[in-house]
């Protein structure tokens, strides 16, 4: 189950492997958030290579050209492999990349397919088995191509340490559940916040039909409104029009937290946010996210971040030293 905090010990080493026309909106779906992810923990906790097959560029379908860090074979050591391919995904399906996927995926942990690139793991025999899917676009193929496989029409399968995901904006889910998984559900919201998804698990799969997850979705935005003047649980729920117990209870099934650590969270990240992004004195910031006294805020900035809000001040990038 996933907590609402986590503190990993070491950094998790990520091999993305790219296909020529490979979906660059799928990548920066993986990417971003892991970027993100170092920027808000104040230090590397993902580490990421691009490769390919050769070492040679290759171009996405928009036309973007990239160069890898290296090929495929000459790296290794991954937690995870992400393996992309999208367009003309055909054209890579042959014995020489059934072979280099086969070797590269004994040197990392889980190996995940992105997109159209899930065709060319069960090619390559690597889902044998296995519970999968694929872009969608091709998933009836994908299904009479490949019989051993039990094909799901889902966004991601996860199947031991194979994952599989079916497009861009399912790379997105997949990836915010990785990071909820490896530093805990608090991390999740501060970073589905900043590329404006609402965030609670299953937030962008049918959340109109998950009451669970509309009532979170809806707390969560009146909590983040009323940030200045924080609300009592019993006044939330109220104009949640739900009983104090059951959001107290919706919110430790899902987030793993009671609302008050969660509001407590939100209003300490938006600080830190203008802390970084403004120049209101600290007293200013701590009125603005809810808190009477500097003297509260700052403890509760050191509880959460390790440090004062002054001293975090003196060394966001690009300060004055």
């Amino acid at each position: 189950m996933q907590k609402w905090t986590k503190l990993p010990a070491t950094a998790r080493k990520i091999g993305f492997v790219l296909f020529d026309q490979f979906s660059n909106l799928c990548l920066a779906n993986c990417l971003e958030p892991l970027r993100a992810a170092n920027t808000f923990s104040g230090h590397p906790v993902y580490q990421w290579e691009l490769l390919t097959l050769s070492g040679a560029a290759v171009e996405s379908s928009s036309g973007m050209p990239v160069l890898p860090r290296a090929a495929l074979s000459d790296a290794g050591g991954w937690d995870y492999l992400f393996v992309l391919a999208s367009y003309e995904y055909q054209t890579h399906d042959h014995a020489k990349v059934w072979r280099v996927l086969r070797r590269a995926a004994l040197k990392a942990t889980t190996v995940v397919g992105l997109d159209a690139a899930p065709w060319l793991m069960a090619s390559a025999g690597l889902l044998e088995g296995r519970r999968a899917t694929v872009h969608w676009d091709i998933i009836d193929s994908f299904a009479e191509t490949f019989l051993s496989l039990n094909v799901e029409r889902s966004h991601v399968v996860h199947d031991a340490n194979r994952i599989t995901c079916a497009g861009a904006m399912s790379a997105l889910d997949l990836t915010l559940d990785l990071i909820a998984d490896h530093h805990g559900q608090g991390m999740r919201l501060d970073i589905a916040h900043l590329f404006m998804q609402p965030g609670a698990p299953d937030s962008t799969r049918h959340l109109e039909a998950q009451p669970a997850n509309r009532l979170i979705h809806d707390a969560l935005q009146l909590m983040r409104n009323t940030i200045e003047t924080p609300l009592s649980l019993p006044k939330l729920a109220q104009l949640l029009s739900c009983p104090p117990k059951t959001l107290e209870r919706r919110f430790k099934d899902n987030l793993q937290a009671p609302p008050g650590s969660v509001y407590r969270h939100l209003r300490l990240s938006k600080a830190a946010q203008l802390i970084d992004t403004t120049t209101l004195s600290v007293a200013e910031i701590s009125l603005r996210c809810g808190y009477d006294s500097p003297t509260a805020f700052a403890r509760a900035f050191k509880a959460r971040y390790g440090t004062s809000p002054t001293i975090s001040r003196k060394h966001r990038p690009g300060s004055a030293t």
